[in-house]
Parts: C-alpha cells; sequence; structure tokens
C-alpha cells in the first residue's frame, strides 16, 4: 500500500530542539543566530527531500562499474527576501544544481499582510518542486502569495520550508492550498497582536541580517 501524505511536518529531533533554543534567546549574537538558522535549514530540508524520486545510473568508481541513483526531477529554491536568504547557502548545500529564485515581500505594518515588490521569475522555464524558503510562517500572508505565484508560473509542486510556524499560518497554508506540503522545526501556538509568532523569535530578518529596528 501508498504512504498516506502527510502535508504537514514538524520536525521531532533532539538537535531541532537544542537549536531553536539559540535562535529564540534574544541575547544570541547575530553571527551565532545566522549560524543556528543554517542547521535548522538543514535538518528540515532533509526531511522535505527524503522522497524526491530518483533514477538509476551506472557510474565508474576506481574499482568497477556500479549501479548508483540520482535525482529524477529540478529542484529549485525561491527564499521570501529577505529573511529566507539566511536558508538558501544551507539548502543549496543539500542541493546544489537547484536555481534560486527571489520573491521579495515587505509587511505592511498597519494590516499585517505583505506587499510584493520583487519578481525575479522567468515567464518559462519552472522546475518539477519548488521550494518556498521562510524562516516564519505567522498569519500564512506572504507564504500564501507566493504559492499563487508559483502556481501561475506553473510548478506543479510547491513545498515550504520554515523554522518556525504558527498554527494560525498553518492552518491558513493547508486549507487554501491542500497539495501544498510543510516542513517545519516548530510549531508555535499563538500569534499576537502585531501578528508575530508567540513564543516565536522575534524579527528573522533583523536578526539575521543585525538590523534592529528602531523605536
Amino acid at each position: 500500500m501508498p504512504r498516506p501524505v502527510i502535508l504537514v511536518t514538524e520536525i521531532d529531533h533532539p538537535l531541532v530542539e537544542h537549536h531553536l533554543c539559540t535562535v529564540r534567546d534574544q541575547a544570541t549574537p547575530a553571527s551565532e543566530f545566522r549560524a543556528a538558522i543554517a542547521r535548522l535549514s538543514v535538518l528540515v530540508g532533509v526531511h522535505a527531500t527524503e522522497d524526491l524520486p530518483l533514477s538509476t545510473i551506472t557510474v565508474q568508481t576506481p574499482i568497477c562499474q556500479t549501479a548508483g541513483q540520482r535525482l529524477a526531477v529540478r529542484v529549485d529554491l525561491v527564499p521570501i527576501l529577505r529573511a529566507g536568504l539566511g536558508m538558501v547557502e544551507p539548502l543549496q548545500g543539500l542541493l546544489p544544481e537547484s536555481a534560486v529564485w527571489h520573491l521579495g515581500m515587505y509587511r505592511n505594518e498597519e494590516t499585517a499582510e505583505p506587499v510584493g515588490y520583487y519578481d525575479n521569475l522567468p515567464a518559462s522555464g519552472a522546475p518539477d518542486i519548488a521550494m518556498v524558503l521562510d524562516p516564519m510562517l505567522a498569519t500564512g500572508g506572504s507564504v500564501e502569495m507566493v504559492i499563487r505565484r508559483l502556481i501561475e508560473w506553473g510548478v506543479p509542486e510547491i513545498r515550504v520550508l520554515s523554522i518556525i510556524a504558527s498554527k494560525a499560518g498553518i492552518q491558513r497554508v493547508t486549507r487554501d492550498f491542500p497539495n501544498v506540503k510543510i516542513f517545519v522545526a516548530k510549531i508555535d501556538p499563538d500569534l499576537n497582536d502585531q501578528s508575530f509568532i508567540v513564543p516565536g523569535l522575534g524579527d528573522a530578518g533583523d536578526r539575521i541580517f543585525d538590523t534592529p529596528q528602531q523605536g
């Protein structure tokens, strides 16, 4: 029997818990925060790629020929600017042949809804699988906007990779896109009045790039 499709995967691993403590701690300096985000991205990425299809090839080792397997699909990365950039390098370490396409969003502080400002997707040439990278899935608005754009581009399969997500954001994405898989290190219970994840880790972009907002 085929395995049931799991739409939301929350990674259960001791190293996830260990590195989450680092990114949640407000005293963590930017350099250590970036390193912990990278490690968590790898842990999430390994789970997000464990069912990718393979094709069999023949390779020549220094000793003899043997059968091997390579990915049978093209997988590209789509970081949501700017926080998603913190997940690109570790994911490219796992998928070095992946192209990186950028979609820029900023948050309207009055409505907490995303506003698009950058899109470098070409008119054609969509990959078989697009992996959307965003450390924080809060309201789900930015991810929803990106998913719609990727569907418009012609991507047949979309996966979302996050470090921390809110229950509300998860529910919004799975409700509107029942075929999109989500992989996340931790699902937090709440959003506050400013639509930040609670307990969360604050503003991932500001902490990755060490640009604290004043006021």
